[in-house]
C-alpha cells in the first residue's frame, strides 16, 4: 500500500481537507511555539566559591521538560522540569557573576533567556572550620493559599554570615542573603501544613545547626477542590481506650498515614496498610495508660501524596474513662 505523499505547509482548513482526501484520521502541525522565559530568577552567593540560583516554575500548560542555566551566556547546568534551583559551585572568590535561565519543552523549543540575576562571591577565609550560630528564633505565617512568610533572627559567625538557607522537610528550598531575616516562599499548596527551619552559612560553606522549627498551614483556596483536613473527626473515651473516627480527605489517592496530636504535641503516626484503607470513614482505637480523669485535646492531620502534612481536623476534648 502506498503511503500518501507528505503534505505541504497549508492553512488549517486546507490541511484538514488534504488529510481527509489522503485517508488520514488526524492532521497535526509541529509544535514550534517556545515556552515563556522563566520568571522570578534570583542569585545569592552562598560561599566564596558557590552561588545559589532560583527561579519560578513554568506553568504546566507550557509543557516544559527541562531548564538550562547560563553564566555570562555560557551553558553551565541542565536540570529537569521539577528542579527550579541549583547551587553553582567551583566559582572564584570576590568575583561578580551573572546568570540567566531558559526553559525547553518536549518538542525542543527553547524560551528566550530570563532576566539576568547577578551575584558577587565573598572573599575566601582560609582554614575556617567554625560554623555560625543557629538562628535562635523562627516564625512563619501564611500569606494566602500558595505562599508563606518565614522570618528568623540573625546569626553570628567569627568571619561573618554569608547566607541563610531555608529548609522544608530536611530539603533546602530557598537561600537568602546575609542581611535578610525574612523571605516569602511561593509555589506552596493550599490548605497544607508546612514546617520550616533555617540554617546560617559562612564564606567557607560551614552551616549552622537548624534553628527552631516554625509550622504554618496555608489558607484554603476557594473553588479549588476539597480541603486536606480529615472531616467529621470524633473522639470517644471508654475504659483503657479512646476511639477515633474521621472521614478521609480527598487527596486523589488512598491516605495511609495520619499524625495524632495530643494536647498540642505529636504523639503517634497512625498507619494503615494499603488493603485496609477505606474510601471514606476511618476508625482507630488508641490504647491509653494514663489515669481516669486525664483531659486530652486531640486533633489529626493526614500525610498528602506529595509527602507534606495536610491541615488539621477540628480539635476534640475527651476525658479518659475509668
Amino acid at each position: 500500500m502506498r503511503r500518501p505523499a507528505p503534505l505541504p505547509a497549508l492553512g488549517l482548513a486546507v490541511c484538514a481537507a488534504a488529510c481527509a482526501a489522503a485517508g488520514l484520521t488526524a492532521c497535526t502541525s509541529a509544535d514550534t511555539t517556545p515556552p515563556a522565559a522563566p520568571a522570578g530568577i534570583t542569585a545569592q552567593a552562598g560561599s566564596a566559591t558557590s552561588v545559589h540560583v532560583m527561579w519560578q516554575a513554568a506553568p504546566a500548560a507550557d509543557g516544559v521538560t527541562n531548564y538550562q542555566v547560563f553564566e555570562a551566556g555560557r551553558l553551565i547546568r541542565e536540570l529537569p522540569a521539577d528542579r527550579t534551583m541549583v547551587d553553582v559551585t567551583g566559582l572564584a572568590p570576590r568575583t561578580a557573576y551573572a546568570f540567566t535561565v531558559r526553559a525547553r519543552d518536549a518538542a525542543g523549543n527553547t524560551s528566550a533567556p530570563s532576566a539576568e540575576a547577578a551575584a558577587t562571591t565573598p572573599a575566601a577565609r582560609a582554614e575556617d572550620r567554625t560554623p555560625p550560630t543557629a538562628p535562635d528564633r523562627t516564625t512563619a505565617r501564611a500569606d494566602g493559599p500558595r505562599s508563606a512568610v518565614v522570618s528568623w533572627s540573625a546569626a553570628s559567625d567569627d568571619t561573618g554570615v554569608t547566607a541563610y538557607d531555608v529548609h522544608q522537610g530536611g530539603v533546602r528550598i530557598h537561600t537568602a542573603g546575609p542581611a535578610e531575616t525574612s523571605t516569602t516562599l511561593t509555589g506552596l499548596q493550599p490548605d497544607t501544613a508546612y514546617t520550616f527551619t533555617v540554617r546560617a552559612r559562612d564564606g567557607a560553606d560551614n552551616s549552622s545547626p537548624d534553628g527552631p522549627a516554625a509550622e504554618v498551614t496555608t489558607a484554603p483556596a476557594p473553588g479549588r477542590g476539597p480541603g486536606t483536613a480529615p472531616a467529621d473527626f470524633t473522639a470517644d473515651a471508654s475504659p483503657g481506650t479512646v476511639t477515633l473516627a474521621w472521614t478521609a480527605p480527598d487527596t486523589g489517592r488512598p491516605t495511609t498515614e495520619y499524625e495524632l496530636h495530643v494536647n498540642g504535641r505529636p504523639v503517634t503516626v497512625i498507619q494503615f496498610g494499603a488493603g485496609a484503607v477505606a474510601g471514606g470513614r476511618m476508625e482507630h482505637r488508641l490504647g491509653v495508660a494514663e489515669p481516669p480523669g486525664t483531659a486530652w485535646e486531640l486533633k489529626l492531620r493526614a500525610r498528602l501524596p506529595d509527602g507534606n502534612w495536610g491541615a488539621f481536623s477540628v480539635q476534640r476534648h475527651v476525658v479518659l474513662a475509668g
